[in-house]
């Protein structure tokens, strides 16, 4: 769980995975202002912490370089926002174990009728369906949310793709997915049901418009790579 000021949510997020589901539980924490990694510390998990604000990428960073350390044969990275059910883990780690696939996504978007009920602002929905099918079209896949928090990896995706390569920012995740199509991973989603509320972590309307933009240039990067004529370091 790659935490920011998550005190309010933290602890209700743990308490509601399945029992069973996980080993371990790892939280890094990016610098928190907040009671953030003393409410980690309380629930005897692993806890981690950047003693200096470096992003939401860099946190994940440091998430996957621990699994790894610790051996994990799968990793799950959820938002500890509590805007995720977390009930559908066993599930998604179902598929990576029989091999069907090597990434799981949350998908929230099974209707949007549905989206939009949950909460999910409405530029919000029309900016990741119109990313979304971008992405699909581009990089060959059939997935109904790209953007999600909730995602699930085989050890060996982890271990192949160059993650620490890719930006501290919050367009690591759709490097990340773009690289695992490179690299030939298998990708599915399963729908997961969320919820919007005012605690829940989300970035605002700029900061959306700027990882907007910033997708729209990893898949024009992918689409170069592809050719040939441009080798970029986070596919190599």
């Amino acid at each position: 769980m790659p935490a920011y000021n998550a005190e309010l949510t933290l602890e209700k997020t743990f308490r509601d995975f399945p029992k069973g589901s996980v080993d371990e539980v790892i939280v890094t924490d990016d610098c928190s202002s907040d009671r953030t990694v003393e409410i980690a510390k309380s629930l005897r998990v692993t806890v981690l912490c950047h003693w200096e604000n470096k992003s939401y990428g860099a946190n994940q960073k440091t998430c996957y370089e621990a699994a790894l350390d610790k051996e994990a044969d799968a990793v799950v990275m959820i938002h500890p926002d509590y805007q995720y059910d977390r009930r559908v883990i066993p599930y998604a780690l179902g598929f990576l174990s029989l091999g069907v696939c090597d990434v799981i996504i949350g998908s929230r978007i099974r209707t949007r009728r549905e989206a939009l009920e949950s909460g999910m602002p409405f530029y919000k929905y029309i900016s990741n369906r119109f990313l979304t099918i971008i992405e699909n079209i581009i990089l060959g896949q059939n997935l109904g949310d790209f953007h999600s928090g909730f995602r699930a990896y085989r050890r060996k995706v982890l271990e192949t793709i160059p993650y620490k390569k890719n930006s501290n920012d919050f367009v690591f995740d759709t490097e990340f997915l773009a690289q695992a199509v490179f690299f030939g991973f298998k990708i599915g989603d399963i729908p997961i049901p969320c919820r919007y509320f005012e605690e829940a972590s989300s970035i605002n309307f700029l900061r959306s418009t700027k990882y907007g933009l910033q997708t729209l240039s990893v898949m024009a990067k992918y689409i170069i790579q592809k050719t040939g004529l441009v080798n970029f370091k986070i596919f190599s």
